[in-house]
């Protein structure tokens, strides 16, 4: 389907042109709604992975996961029919952002209310994504609603998920607030419903996405040694799961904690955790292996009908010295596409998802059940002035000894 038919099919009809200023203050939110309800989902006719102008990358094969051949511009043909690869494109000033504050809405979490804790720019909340050769429309909060009454969303992984299921629900608070529909009183398992459209909207953090526990609370870096059952299912979304419609899959920063990795109940390596006869692997040995474990679950589960989504990585943004050495992130304006690019770790931790991704699309595919890309990646790399920096944390933390570069203001490019 062309973009054009389906800008009017989600966003108006076609005697309502659409305003060539699109905001996207929620990009990711309008990622959704374009993906969740077109018949042919844009830039995903399975041509490759990912859509990156003027790079090509061909993954060796490893003992780990099959070749998975790349060809970053293939979408970028000059074609009369061409379909908009949306996750492409440039952020441009928007001068009519931000559609709410932190004063309207209430979802917004301290460690992201940039505002609250005197950020003293306001330009990070003023620009829109601009996808190349197309036109994003405008969000449109009812109609969002009205397409996916009845139906129900989950948000599975780690806080910068929990940060994007936030964000969505700032933006819907201009037509409806949720209530707590929450089955327990532990904040990391919320559902929200929206009683007029019968919509609901849960979080289920697992940040390793499988079955882990912290086995020491400092570990050699301070920041936790965890357990990784690399082969187990995290039950406490695999079970809570399957009456789901649409599932938005994340992880990524929680693997750059030294964790001891576990198959079949039995220690295989370890990262960074500084044992005695472990084999340190790298972190992305753990995080291959959790991602094969989470889809695996969703293409097994009996009565999984719904569309998973895979939200791409999301790098943070650390300048002059890591997270706990000095680094912060301090620019003000979002970077231009030629000036910054997917390299090193990010890169790594992008293209395992992409092959994991790929393997388990072609097994859901037999079942019947749909994958969905959401390439979010790119347009993220690009906004390292969106995150809190020293502006979002609890009144009480000594904000000197962490600057968080990893999740994102409220509101802001999320």
């Amino acid at each position: 389907m062309k973009v054009y038919a389906m800008n009017q099919l989600l966003f108006g009809s076609k005697h309502q042109p659409l305003r060539k200023n699109t905001p996207v203050i929620a990009l990711i939110v309008t990622f959704i709604t374009l993906l969740l309800f077109t018949v042919v989902p844009l830039c995903y006719s399975f041509l490759g992975y990912p859509f990156y102008p003027s790079k090509r990358f061909s993954r060796p094969e490893t003992s780990d996961s099959s070749s998975v051949s790349v060809e970053f511009d293939s979408i970028h043909e000059h074609e009369s029919d061409r379909k908009c690869d949306i996750f492409t494109g440039e952020w441009i000033p928007d001068p009519h952002a931000p559609y709410y504050t932190n004063t309207t809405c209430w979802a917004i979490h301290e460690h992201q209310n940039c505002m609250k804790y005197g950020r003293p720019d306001t330009g990070f909340m003023k620009w829109r994504w601009q996808p190349d050769g197309c036109e994003l429309p405008v969000f449109n909060p009812a109609q969002f609603l009205e397409i996916v009454r009845g139906k129900s969303m989950a948000f599975v992984g780690d806080s910068v998920g929990r940060n994007q299921m936030q964000s969505l629900i700032c933006l819907l608070s201009r037509v409806e607030y949720p209530i707590d529909d929450s089955h327990t009183p532990d904040e990391h398992f919320k559902r929200w419903r929206y009683p007029s459209y019968n919509f609901t909207l849960a979080t289920f953090w697992t940040p390793h996405l499988v079955k882990s526990e912290e086995a020491d609370d400092q570990g050699p870096t301070r920041t936790g040694l965890f357990n990784l059952y690399l082969d187990e299912l995290d039950e406490g979304w695999t079970t809570q799961i399957e009456e789901f419609d649409y599932v938005i899959i994340n992880a990524g920063h929680w693997f750059y904690r030294p964790s001891v990795y576990y198959e079949n109940r039995r220690v295989v390596g370890c990262r960074y955790c500084l044992r005695e006869n472990v084999t340190d692997l790298p972190m992305y040995f753990g995080y291959r292996k959790a991602f094969r474990t989470a889809f695996r679950a969703l293409n097994s589960l009996e009565n999984y009908k719904g569309v998973t989504f895979l939200r791409t990585f999301a790098p943070s943004h650390f300048e002059n010295g890591e997270w706990n050495r000095g680094g912060d992130c301090v620019r003000t304006t979002p970077f231009r596409s030629n000036e910054t690019s997917l390299e090193g770790i990010n890169f790594e931790f992008y293209m395992t998802q992409m092959e994991e991704f790929k393997i388990a699309e072609e097994e859901g595919r037999k079942r019947g059940l749909r994958f969905r890309l959401l390439d979010a990646t790119q347009a993220m790399l690009l906004r390292p002035d969106g995150h809190p920096s020293r502006y979002g944390h609890w009144p009480h933390e000594n904000v000197t000894l962490y600057k968080d570069c990893v999740h994102w203001c409220l509101p802001g490019p999320d």
